[in-house]
């Protein structure tokens, strides 16, 4: 039976290098209430599971459960299904949150005329690469429609959301998760709870900072699946689309058109590809400016991070988009022509 109160759904697997900062987020936050974490483990071999262990032991509100499925839509479920509070919070273990996020949502939540409350993604990058993406992350062009992944002044209504918390009974009532979304499980939710009449809102004190991809193949590998997935929930949910989901495959197509079109149709391709270049560089412009090193520093200095920092905003948001194009338009044609 259900008590009043909240439970926390944590999938985790193989989180080692930032396991421990997650876990002291986790023990600190401050909410007022029954407070439980279900720590949904895909069978971790990196050591992960031993620290969860060690958590659970000392720790009465933390419980480890098995996601022998190892996606995230299973664990979801998973831990749904053990639930015991009539709130339900999802927390990544790759995002640390602060300390008042849980109490922020569910203050939220019950004041009314919301069915999800969650914050802003941020991406804070900590190695070489990540440091980079997170800096593409900053810029229109790398986080598109996206509005929760801008840092927020105020309340905002979005599209879809980012971890964050729901009552119990809208999820159940929605069926929950949708296990055949691998990735993008968040946004094909979405859709169904805006589908329902439900509104999903954004508050900046709730902002999670998570550490993005730190190389190119691993950020290309993400986004191909992203576009898999992305593909899959415009089949389901067609108006949930953004003008920003097409223009990735807009620019494929014409890159495709300006090589083996003929002339009347090369040239307009060609002209699209300059402004994409041209909103690319004014792009990493910006952000290398937004970024670039005081003036009381060595010239040497300003000079060398400003280079670097301006290639590596103009070749991440360039990753992603052609990464998840490739998969979106491969995926377009299987994914609109049957339902599974």
């Amino acid at each position: 039976m259900n008590h009043a109160g909240l439970t926390v759904l944590v999938p985790v697997l193989d989180e080692l290098p930032g396991i421990h900062e997650v876990v002291a987020a986790l023990e600190a936050q401050s909410f007022d209430g029954p407070l439980e974490f279900l720590l949904l483990d895909g069978g971790s071999t990196d050591g992960t599971r031993e620290v969860l262990e060690e958590l659970a032991q000392r720790d009465p509100r933390f419980r480890v459960l098995d996601n022998a499925a190892r996606h995230i839509p299973a664990a979801l479920n998973l831990g749904l299904r053990h639930a015991r509070g009539e709130l339900v919070a999802r927390m990544d273990a790759h995002t640390v949150y602060p300390p008042d996020y849980l109490a922020a949502g569910v203050a939220r939540l019950r004041r009314g005329d919301a069915a999800w409350v969650t914050g802003p993604a941020l991406a804070e990058g900590k190695g070489t690469w990540s440091r980079r993406v997170a800096l593409a992350l900053t810029t229109w062009m790398g986080i598109g429609g996206a509005s929760f992944r801008r840092p927020a002044q105020e309340e905002i209504e979005t599209d879809t959301g980012f971890t964050g918390v729901m009552r119990r009974a809208t999820l159940e009532e929605l069926g929950g998760w949708d296990e055949l979304s691998l990735v993008n499980e968040d946004a094909e939710l979405a859709a169904r709870v805006r589908a329902a009449g439900g509104r999903i809102l954004c508050l900046p004190q709730m902002a999670g900072r998570y550490v993005p991809r730190d190389s190119l193949p691993a950020l290309a590998k993400q986004y191909l699946r992203y576009g898999r997935y992305r593909a899959r929930t415009s089949r389901l949910h067609p108006e949930s689309m953004r003008p920003s989901h097409v223009l990735a495959p807009g620019i494929v197509l014409a890159a495709c058109a300006a090589v083996v079109a003929p002339a009347p149709l090369a040239r307009p391709a060609r002209g699209l590809l300059a402004a994409y270049g041209l909103a690319v560089l004014a792009a990493s412009g910006r952000a290398a400016s937004v970024t670039s090193p005081s003036p009381f520093r060595s010239i040497c200095q300003a000079r060398d991070r400003t280079r670097t920092e301006s290639a590596s905003a103009k070749t991440a948001p360039r990753t992603r988009s052609v990464s998840d194009t490739a998969a979106w338009l491969a995926a377009c044609g299987a994914s609109f022509s049957r339902v599974t």
